[in-house]
């Protein structure tokens, strides 16, 4: 069968085979379509040291909500970084009307998180809740910004765990050990009981030595 002489081939770029492409442009009126942030997501070893690149976006989700803000104080390096959701609340109290301190505190958060990002600095979230669309804009913002993309699990034992969460919480932790967090667009996940989570020391941003 001869080719199509009609044809023609397109050349994608390596950096861009990681979204959708197309010659065609969208339809008038039609939402922009979302890039494809999904890959490949590999299942780190808690160490001492835990250690990203500079410029990545860390992920702290857990049923705890004081067991996130607390390890997120206690470990990591770069101060600046941590950007929670609840001092964006506490900083909004008193400033706007009740009914709309969720959905401020929310617009805060996430532009400070591109704000950063699109800089190429470190930004690590005690993410409230186990919501996935929550983490799914944060990782689009890393994504857009072409920074790395890591999530970590605080586990907790069955007492300590909302009991609205457990299921979530216990999807979270099939798709972790199945290394199918990549399809959210995590590049790492590392999951932490409270015995390996005290042992952690540091969480640095540097560049891995030469000589490693």
């Amino acid at each position: 069968m001869r080719d199509n002489p009609g044809a023609r081939s397109v050349k994608i770029g390596a950096d861009e085979r990681t979204g959708w492409s197309s010659e065609r442009p969208p339809r008038e009126g039609a939402p922009p379509r979302e890039a494809d942030v999904s890959g490949s997501c590999r299942l780190l070893a808690p160490t001492d040291r835990i250690r990203y690149s500079p410029g990545s976006l860390v992920v702290i989700v857990g049923s705890v909500a004081d067991e996130r803000e607390a390890f997120a104080e206690r470990v990591v390096e770069e101060r600046g970084a941590v950007l929670s959701p609840a001092r964006v609340r506490a900083l909004l109290q008193g400033r706007v009307p009740a009914g709309e301190l969720e959905s401020r505190a929310r617009e805060l958060l996430d532009a400070a998180v591109a704000k950063r990002l699109s800089a190429g600095q470190s930004v690590v979230i005690p993410a409230d809740g186990l919501d996935a669309e929550r983490r799914a804009v944060w990782v689009r913002a890393a994504h857009a910004a072409r920074r790395p993309r890591h999530l970590i699990l605080l586990d907790s034992s069955r007492d300590q765990e909302v009991e609205g969460d457990r299921a979530q919480l216990d999807e979270l932790r099939r798709a972790l050990e199945a290394g199918e967090l990549g399809r959210e667009g995590f590049q790492t996940a590392m999951r932490l009981g409270a015995s390996a989570r005290a042992e952690v020391r540091r969480i640095v941003f540097a560049r891995r030595p030469p000589d490693e």
